[in-house]
């Protein structure tokens, strides 16, 4: 049984050599004696691979080794290296703590000038760039700014020359405020540069014939206001002062060194002030508007019918052009009748001219009260949309809430501004229409009172 299975082992093992081999080895052995024969003859061609491997190994092996010990004696040449540098680096450091000890030593009172002159650089440089006088001079920031960079330096000292300079950009700016200088720059007007003849005066302004300029320290360019003073006085000063040869001329100076400009073009004008009241306050304009043209025209209207009156009171005939005249002719009508019935005539006589002289009175105190409600009404609906906008942003940026608050504030204003000429208006049309009617009634009155003497008398008689 054991026989058997190595027997069959062996057959195994011979099939899956036989695999191996090629096909035409394969046909060639038809005996198990020949099978054998290639068994051994492929374990000893085996046998010499592995001692070929195992010389290759070792050769391999010794190779890796001479690199093994040179790599090692690199790390020790650089370990031995970096020991060496170390060693100069602290004789390098203590030297040069030394010679800084020296150096501050030698310096003296030296050092603190030095710190002074770059404190002194640094706040020229800051000043110059946003000053007048950098248009003219725009290299000596350049010169500033190396120098204050260089005296921070410690290795680094200003020499003589430097320092004159310093001293002589201050002198310069000194002189050059004081100064009025006629001099040629590029201008932007109107979106294009342009080369033009302006005006500094000191460090207050720089202007240009009938218009004040502006410097931005930012971007170096000179322009012109986007908004200029709205007085004719002040931008007419502008022309005398750029057309001036000698002598005094008056002008309009900024003393901010161009804050006041600056909030000039910032400050809304009429129109935007208007603008920002919204349909409100172009609905309180528009009554406003029909007010004045009612009361001018009431005004014109009571002015005629008055003089009218004078007229009639100094005529003895009744003309029909006025109402004195048309209230006479009613007596000349009824001279005949009792005194009552003259009385109730004459009444109403009067009642048929008091509306002609009362039209459109109520419609002006009308909008006298309606303006500042309306006012009221803008004011509450710019509240509203300014608290919206706070729900929505927040309150981390107040422009956004100037819209709602400007139209609140606007209204506000536009409503008083209305009402306040219509209740002067109302009052002086009304005064002038009760004058007239407290004539026709004085009249009315003194001719009854005759009428009924003339009547009583006739009847005594």
């Amino acid at each position: 049984m054991t026989i058997c299975n190595r027997f069959f082992a062996l057959a195994a093992c011979a099939a899956m050599l036989g695999a191996a081999l090629p096909v035409a080895a394969q046909d060639d052995a038809m005996s198990m004696s020949e099978l054998l024969r290639r068994v051994e003859q492929g374990r000893v061609s085996d046998n010499r691979e592995n001692q070929q491997r195992e010389q290759r190994f070792k050769q391999t092996q010794g190779e890796q080794q001479k690199m093994l010990n040179d790599g090692q004696q690199t790390k020790r040449r650089a370990e031995a290296r970096s020991e060496e540098l170390e060693g100069k680096y602290d004789v390098n450091e203590q030297a040069i703590a030394e010679l800084s000890a020296v150096l501050d030593q030698r310096l003296g009172s030296l050092k603190e000038l030095f710190g002074v002159m770059q404190q002194v650089s640094g706040d020229t440089q800051a000043r110059f760039d946003s000053s007048l006088t950098n248009i003219q001079y725009p290299d000596r920031s350049e010169f500033l700014e190396n120098l204050a960079k260089k005296i921070g330096s410690s290795s680094k000292l200003p020499s003589l020359e430097e320092i004159e300079r310093l001293w002589f950009e201050l002198q310069r700016e000194m002189t050059e405020s004081g100064r009025v200088v006629r001099f040629s720059t590029a201008v932007n007007i109107g979106g294009t540069e342009t080369q033009t003849e302006v005006v500094r005066v000191g460090l207050f302004n720089i202007v240009t014939d009938g218009k004040y300029l502006k410097f931005d320290p930012v971007t170096g360019n000179v322009s012109e206001l986007p908004r200029q003073p709205e007085q004719d006085r002040f931008t007419n000063s502008t022309s005398d002062l750029f057309n001036a040869t000698s002598g005094k001329v008056r002008f309009g100076m900024d003393p901010t060194l161009g804050g006041v400009l600056e909030s000039l073009v910032a400050r809304p004008n009429l129109q935007e002030r208007v603008q920002q009241g919204g349909l409100v306050g172009y609905l309180i304009i528009a009554l406003g508007v029909i007010g004045i043209l009612i009361a001018l025209e009431r005004l014109v209207a009571l002015g005629i019918a008055s003089r009218k009156v004078t007229a009639q009171l100094g005529s003895d005939a009744a003309k029909s052009d006025n109402a004195l005249g048309r209230v006479l002719g009613v007596y000349d009508d009824n001279r005949s009748v009792d005194t009552e019935t003259l009385e109730l005539k004459m009444s109403e006589a009067i009642f048929k001219e008091t509306p002609a002289l009362n039209r459109a009175l109520l419609f002006i105190k009308i909008i006298s009260v309606v303006a500042p409600l309306m006012g009221l009404l803008g004011t509450v609906t710019g509240m509203i949309q300014t608290f919206q906008a706070i729900t929505l942003y927040g309150t981390g940026d107040p422009k956004l809430m100037a819209g709602g608050i400007s139209q609140a504030l606007v209204t506000t204003v536009l409503g008083l501004t209305v009402a306040i000429p219509m209740v002067l208006l109302h009052t002086l049309v009304s005064g002038r229409s009760k004058r007239i009617v407290q004539v026709l009634q004085e009249q009315s009155a003194g001719i009854i009172a005759r009428h009924a003497e003339k009547h009583g008398g006739l009847k005594t008689a």
